[in-house]
């Protein structure tokens, strides 16, 4: 199979130095391309700044801003068999970008902001992916409702849900705690570390795929 996952966050700059960012490790995604390089698929992993060593075998694109990750996938998607979207994706940029770092002058400093393209919302109606799509969903409430909307409104297969707000998963933590939420069921797994938790998720994905692909009758 050949699989596209995205990682990591995504840095909006502001000026040359200060930039609007999020919390994510980017842990996740690359276990998830680890995963999937051992069981022998073709991984194209497109990620933001991470900290983390790329997973050997996996073609790696990087990638700093919204906008330039929007433009990868939308360059690759069409190839792929599987596209993962666990990157956490920043939902606004900074209008105006300073050519130069902002003074510390004015006691307050309101920056415009303006929304980034959807990539996940985009991979069925303008990227024309047929494939099985993957979302994940980070929440801090109404977590199956938030992410079952989130599933039919973009045309996914599965969402793979967490409550970030929950201390020691999910952002900067090495575990995590889903909800894998299908078109006809939910299923909870326990808290696990990521590694194990790829694992869990390679099988799910796989299985989806294949009932995706098998012919009709």
């Amino acid at each position: 199979m050949k699989v596209l996952i995205t990682a990591g966050p995504t840095r909006e700059p502001i000026d040359p130095v200060r930039f609007l960012s999020n919390r994510s490790s980017g842990r996740m995604g690359y276990e998830l391309a680890a995963a999937f390089v051992r069981e022998g698929h073709e991984v194209l992993l497109i990620s933001g700044p991470t900290a983390i060593d790329v997973p050997e075998r996996a073609d790696f694109i990087p990638v700093e801003k919204a906008a330039d990750m929007y433009e990868a996938v939308d360059q690759h998607l069409n190839r792929m068999d599987i596209a993962i979207f666990a990157a956490a994706v920043a939902d606004y940029s900074v209008a105006n970008v300073a050519d130069n770092k902002i003074k510390k002058d004015p006691d307050t400093l309101t920056l415009a902001l303006v929304k980034t393209r959807d990539i996940l919302g985009s991979a069925r109606s303008d990227m024309n992916f047929t494939g099985t799509l993957i979302g994940f969903a980070a929440e801090t409430e109404n977590l199956e409702q938030y992410a079952r909307e989130k599933l039919t409104r973009k045309g996914c297969d599965l969402i793979i849900a967490n409550d970030v707000s929950k201390q020691g998963i999910g952002f900067e933590s090495d575990s995590n705690e889903v909800l894998l939420v299908h078109s006809d069921h939910s299923e909870a797994l326990p808290k696990a570390s990521k590694h194990d938790l790829a694992h869990q998720l390679v099988r799910t994905i796989l299985e989806i795929h294949l009932h995706k692909s098998a012919p009709a009758g």
